[in-house]
């Protein structure tokens, strides 16, 4: 990052945005614990780093909290998708692309 082949940018972008995520993905893959990415929420646990593929191709990353959905079947995500950081129940809203379980 900046990659002129994928972002078109010949500088880094002073925002923290999805530019970052895939940088983000390749640290966790190296230095932490990558979690088999499922459709079963039991298998998220809380301070869990997920990633997802947005509509228009955007990479996102989100961490997955201890409070649950208004069903309870879900765990909640606190992530920040440009309007600051809400927590919300999204975990299986877009196709997820890493999970991974960071112990420094």
């Amino acid at each position: 990052y900046p990659s002129k082949r994928i972002w078109g940018l010949t500088k880094p972008d002073t925002n923290i945005d999805h530019r970052r995520v895939p940088n983000l993905q390749v640290f966790f893959e190296r230095h932490g614990e990558s979690q088999v990415t499922s459709n079963t929420a039991a298998d998220y646990q809380a301070g869990d780093i997920v990633t997802w593929i947005l509509p228009n191709n955007r990479p996102h990353i989100g961490i997955v909290t201890d409070e649950l959905s208004k069903d309870k079947l879900r765990p909640l995500i606190v992530h920040n998708i440009g309007w600051g950081p809400k927590m919300e129940d999204l975990l299986f809203t877009y196709k997820i692309t890493g999970h991974y379980r960071y112990k420094p």
